[in-house]
């Protein structure tokens, strides 16, 4: 059995769940995360920059497995998808303080792929993620 996951105060998303919660036995639940994007919860984005965009799509991720009742140390796997790879390598030592800041030592199995393009306007990276929450 299955539920959707949305955090308290986000808008109903249309179409899609922010997160879905599946039972695996008695071991815990598997909960697969949407793709973030780095706007917050008004639908602004957190600025025009992929660092300050990534930054905000992990908080988004992070909000997802908190209203799971988990946390950063319960991902399995993250997809990052960037519009621009390079943009991406110039920013890398803003995007890691990033990710410690809101992730903190904890590196579950990672993918980065360069995309022509995301669906929102304006919209730099999106991460994607699974997490098993015993």
């Amino acid at each position: 059995m299955s539920e959707t996951v949305n955090p308290h105060g986000w808008p109903r998303p249309r179409g899609y769940s922010n997160g879905v919660a599946a039972s695996v036995g008695p071991h815990g639940r598997l909960l697969a995360i949407a793709g973030q994007i780095g706007w917050d919860e008004r639908g602004a984005l957190a600025g025009a920059d992929i660092a300050s965009q990534t930054a905000q799509a992990l908080r988004n991720v992070v909000a997802v497995l908190a209203a799971a009742n988990g946390d950063a140390g319960h991902l399995v796997r993250l997809t990052w998808y960037v519009t621009d790879k390079r943009a991406y390598k110039s920013a890398e030592k803003e995007i890691g303080a990033a990710y410690r800041a809101i992730v903190g030592d904890h590196y579950p199995a990672m993918t980065l792929v360069q995309v022509a393009d995301l669906l929102e306007d304006g919209a730099l990276v999106e991460i994607e993620a699974t997490a098993f929450i015993p």
